[in-house]
């Protein structure tokens, strides 16, 4: 089913905006998150390629590795720690052109360059999980993506 999901051409906007309706279509009658959060992470990475596409989900005062495509990553994150711990603690989007500059980086993967994170929250506001995204060049990520991804992840 993920290979006709897989959208291959069209400027980066055309490809968040049919890649956004598949997402819908597909998580409408899905109750379970992490069902969906794998099925969501399959998606962006089948469809833009990056290197690293996953969910962490909140448990207590941690971060712990939810459904994910690509190599090895982190289990556990600290709350404020790294670029997914502050999108947590700030409960914002982080877009992040030069992990290296970022004051505190966990470099679970020495190949990640930029990255972004997208809380998820819940019906109430709360930060249930955060979605990142990492990719082996600078600069890759933008305002488009923040858009989308936003979009993307309210959905669960």
């Amino acid at each position: 089913m993920a290979e006709n999901l897989q959208i291959s051409e069209g400027s980066k906007e055309e490809k968040y905006a049919l890649l956004h309706k598949q997402i819908v279509s597909l998580t409408q009658g899905e109750s379970d998150a992490i069902a969906n959060m794998a099925n969501i992470a399959a998606m962006i990475h089948a469809t833009f390629g990056f290197w690293w596409t996953g969910f962490y989900r909140v448990c207590n005062d941690e971060l712990i590795l939810g459904p994910f495509q690509g190599p090895l990553a982190c289990s556990r994150i600290k709350y404020g720690r790294g670029v997914c711990g502050t999108a947590w603690k700030e409960e914002r989007t982080q877009v992040v052109p030069d992990v290296d500059k970022f004051p505190g980086h966990i470099a679970c993967s020495s190949a990640s360059r930029s990255e972004i994170v997208v809380p998820v929250k819940d019906k109430s506001g709360n930060v249930t999980a955060v979605l990142d995204i990492d990719s082996e060049h600078l600069a890759t990520f933008d305002e488009c993506d923040r858009e989308w991804l936003e979009r993307i992840v309210s959905l669960l």
